[in-house]
């Protein structure tokens, strides 16, 4: 994982602590699950994240990894910074967790910021 990469999703997750409810972006934001054949056998999605607004914009977003019960077993965080209007980023929130149980991933909070 590249420096700058890591530094974003550090920036998203500092973002989202002080987030009260999903925040103000989860239309903005969808995810799209790679082939666990891709991945080596991890639990990976891609976060859809377009900028949907007239102004330039950096986004959060908390990915929630949850086992067959419906417990959160893994969270994630992953960013985009100084989206242009219209700009689209596709970060991965890979999970670390075994393949089995498997998981299922879902958008925690988005903040558009």
């Amino acid at each position: 994982m590249s420096a700058e990469i890591i530094r974003a999703n550090q920036a998203a997750q500092r973002e989202l602590e002080d987030v009260d409810g999903r925040g103000n972006a989860t239309a903005d934001v969808s995810l799209t699950g790679k082939p666990r054949a891709d991945t080596g056998g991890l639990m990976a999605v891609v976060v859809n994240i377009t900028n949907r607004t007239d102004e330039t914009a950096s986004y959060a977003v908390q990915v929630d990894f949850r086992d067959p019960e419906g417990e959160v077993a893994e969270t994630r965080f992953v960013g985009a910074e100084d989206l242009e209007p219209g700009e689209r980023a596709q970060p991965l929130a890979i999970s670390r967790k075994p393949p089995e149980p498997r998981l299922t991933a879902e958008i925690a909070k988005a903040q558009r910021y």
